[in-house]
């Protein structure tokens, strides 16, 4: 049988309080509160940096060791929050993020789940007006005070959702719609955001590891997209009532992206030579638009920009060569590919993209159709670097397996 590797979208916090709390007041607002940023989608627009990158190199502001995971960071408020595994425990970390500082921290047993990959936290903490949200790897989901990390509500999913631990743990990263929260892992629920009162979850299925998309406005009203190792489902955010599916099976129950989604189309893509698809909801109908296998995400997701998808095609293991693949969003044609980045990860900065290679290079490139152009590229971190790097207030956070968490100034003269 194949090796399977599996990586996650990133986790947080609690569940025995030991809250340390340091009495440093939070700096400047910053805006990249969830995983994949404000909306969702991998795009920061700050610009005027990337001059900086290139005649001066890239200032180390500071690092720390966090502990094993791949939970990347949320920075809000001026708070940087993220997770990782220690001797037996989760920890959700709060830290400056002008100098790493410990503002606090809250730790809770939890398993490492380490099944051909490190293990530790996949999911990555979401902000919202002063609550911070996290789901444990074995699906400890906690509310918590993000200035003092006290817990305003918890839940243990395996338990309230009756579902077993999937096999690679909980990954799903918390979305906030309304006064909802919705996770996916095996069930898709909603909860109040306030209280943690359970507002609806779907019949059980295999469990997925990516998190929901939000169809911001529909002719029959709100919707959510989310993928998990069956398929590609549509539901009404009010009700958790079905709208579509797409079976989209995975061979060894792995599918770990989140939808992306432009109109009324939405893009779904999977590793292990399964492939993406293009499918139109047209009412309670997913019409698909083309199924291929130029674009197999194993766990990082594509990023949509001016009409182009940029993601990483193929798998960590078997020996198949990964390389990063431009391509059509509309027609699924490939516009280019390139080898040498491993299963890196990537977002876009000004209209660029920020890429992250396997092995912790950082790279700069252009973002066009007309084929790769790199501009920059400067080593950063080493070990295993799976997790997506985040680009906030001119700074550039990236972490790797092992649990070191380094922050880069790109602004600095």
């Amino acid at each position: 049988m194949p090796i399977r590797e599996f990586w996650i979208v990133p986790l947080v916090l609690c569940a025995c309080f030991s809250a340390q709390v340091n009495g440093a007041e939070p700096l400047e607002k910053a805006s990249w509160p969830n995983w994949m940023g404000p909306n969702r989608d991998g795009i920061s627009t700050e610009s005027d940096w990337s001059t900086a990158w290139q005649e001066k190199g890239l200032p180390v502001a500071w690092s720390r060791q966090i502990g094993i995971g791949f939970s990347s960071v949320s920075v809000a408020d001026g708070r940087l929050f993220t997770m990782g595994h220690i001797d037996g425990e989760e920890v959700v970390w709060c830290l400056n993020p002008e100098t790493g500082e410990e503002l606090w921290s809250y730790r809770y047993p939890g398993a490492l789940i380490d099944n051909l990959h490190e293990g530790g936290p996949g999911s990555t903490p979401t902000v919202e007006d002063n609550h911070v949200y996290a789901l444990g790897k074995e699906g400890q989901l906690h509310c918590l005070d993000a200035q003092i990390g006290k817990v305003i509500w918890h839940k243990e999913l395996r338990q309230d959702l009756d579902i077993p631990l999937p096999e690679w743990g909980f990954a799903s990263s918390a979305v906030i719609h309304g006064d909802q929260v919705l996770f996916e892992g095996g069930r898709v629920v909603s909860f109040d955001k306030h209280t943690g009162e359970k507002n609806w979850q779907t019949p059980q299925h295999a469990a997925g590891y990516g998190s929901a998309a939000i169809f911001q406005e529909q002719p029959g009203g709100i919707l959510t997209a989310t993928l998990d190792c069956e398929g590609l489902r549509i539901l009404d955010v009010k009700t958790g009532h079905q709208i579509a599916f797409e079976a989209w099976e995975s061979p060894f129950r792995t599918n770990s992206t989140t939808p992306i989604i432009q109109g009324n189309r939405i893009f779904i893509s999977a590793g292990y030579n399964v492939g993406c698809g293009l499918f139109e909801l047209d009412g309670t109908q997913l019409k698909k638009v083309y199924a291929n296998r130029e674009m197999r995400n194993h766990f990082n997701n594509s990023i949509l920009w001016n009409g182009y998808l940029y993601g990483f095609d193929g798998n960590s293991n078997l020996g198949r060569v990964v390389q990063l693949t431009c391509m059509n969003f509309k027609t699924g044609e490939v516009a280019w590919r390139k080898a040498g980045f491993g299963c890196g990860s990537l977002i876009i900065v000004d209209g660029k993209l920020l890429l992250l290679n396997e092995t912790g290079t950082l790279v700069l490139a252009k973002a066009s159709p007309e084929g790769y152009e790199e501009l920059a590229r400067s080593p950063f971190l080493d070990g295993r670097c799976w997790t997506v790097p985040v680009f906030c207030n001119k700074k550039i956070y990236g972490r790797n397996a092992a649990g070191k968490l380094i922050c880069i100034d790109v602004a600095a003269r």
